[in-house]
């Protein structure tokens, strides 16, 4: 086989950037007054990734047993928005919501209540949890460009993806003693070893 000569491209993996405990914090704080607060609380607490936050439904979220089930994650295609699967059949998952979570989530529900009473019939869809100010889905880039980022620097933090987030997420589970299964099963890893490589060098 002429290909045995050729010696294949290397994956090259993105730096991960997680933010500290106290650069975590900070960056909450900046964003408790942004409409979106209940999102951050979300990705950094559970480590949930963008499509999967920009995804949920009220109906995913089962606030008696204090869990949100990861059924769907939204996407642009084709010119518009569109819920599809899951990234790999381990992302469907249920996740146990912290209570700061909890808290954030009931707070933005009642917030959300008082917009669609304003706008009425014209709001587009009352069952998505994080949307526009007019119900619509909320795009990524928009996320980016007119929350997280003025986020980032009110807090004066380092200019880090929204994916970090995620990071940050498991970085300071496992910096408090929580075992690197659990993490696996919280990210919704299909592999053990994914979440071992990407984080095994956070620990002591």
């Amino acid at each position: 086989n002429p290909a045995d000569a050729v010696d294949p491209p290397r994956h090259r993996y993105k730096e991960m950037k997680a933010l500290s405990p106290e650069e975590a914090v900070r960056f909450l704080e900046a964003a408790k007054e942004d409409r979106l607060f209940g999102l951050y609380v979300l990705a950094v607490s559970r480590g949930l990734r963008q499509g999967e936050l920009l995804g949920l439904k009220w109906s995913d979220i089962h606030f008696t047993e204090g869990t949100v089930q990861i059924r769907r994650t939204l996407a642009w295609v084709d010119g518009g928005f569109q819920f599809l699967d899951p990234k790999t059949p381990k992302s469907r998952r249920t996740v146990v919501l912290s209570a700061i979570a909890l808290s954030a989530l009931k707070k933005h529900r009642a917030a959300q209540a008082a917009e669609r009473l304003i706008l009425g019939e014209a709001w587009a869809d009352p069952e998505l949890v994080f949307t526009t100010t007019i119900g619509t889905p909320l795009g990524k880039s928009v996320l980016i460009r007119r929350s997280f980022k003025p986020i980032l620097r009110k807090a004066e933090l380092p200019d880090i993806r929204f994916h970090d987030l995620r990071h940050t997420c498991a970085s300071l589970l496992l910096a408090a003693g929580e075992n690197m299964k659990v993490v696996q099963e919280l990210l919704g890893h299909s592999r053990f070893s994914t979440t071992a490589d990407t984080y095994a060098h956070t620990l002591p």
